[in-house]
């Protein structure tokens, strides 16, 4: 068994966050799921969603969207197309990233491109502000 569980957030642009944690929730695309040292290996793809983790007593949240997650015993590497930690996240932007794709939405029939494109807009705003508020 490992004696200790490392985290490595990855996104095309950099490594946002490398250290020891005690824990980290992450969430699948078959539904949210937590790690411990000594956990099974596994790989798993990941949904927008929040990402969370516990280090020295603290928990810590980022807002992530797609990727996939890859498991072992002693480490837990998360590669995402961007990962945002909930205090970096500036409010206002995400709520005028909400309220566009929301209007595109009342504006665009199901059959259009965009609409999938301003779907998922919305979907990581509401994910971001969720995350940013929960602090």
């Amino acid at each position: 068994m490992a004696d200790e569980l490392t985290l490595e957030i990855v996104t095309p642009e950099q490594m946002t966050f490398r250290g020891i944690v005690e824990e980290v929730t992450i969430p699948g695309t078959e539904g949210e799921f937590g790690v411990l040292k000594g956990h099974a290996p596994l790989l798993s793809s990941v949904d927008f969603g929040e990402l969370s983790f516990i280090r020295n007593h603290q928990k810590t949240r980022y807002a992530v969207h797609t990727g996939y997650a890859e498991v072992s015993s002693s480490k837990v590497t998360v590669l995402v197309e961007s990962a945002e930690r909930s205090d970096m996240i500036d409010l206002e932007r995400a709520k005028r990233a909400k309220q566009r794709a929301e209007e595109k939405l009342t504006n665009l029939p199901r059959e259009d491109a965009e609409f999938e494109k301003a779907r998922l807009a919305l979907m990581r705003a509401v994910i971001r502000l969720n995350v940013a508020t929960k602090g």
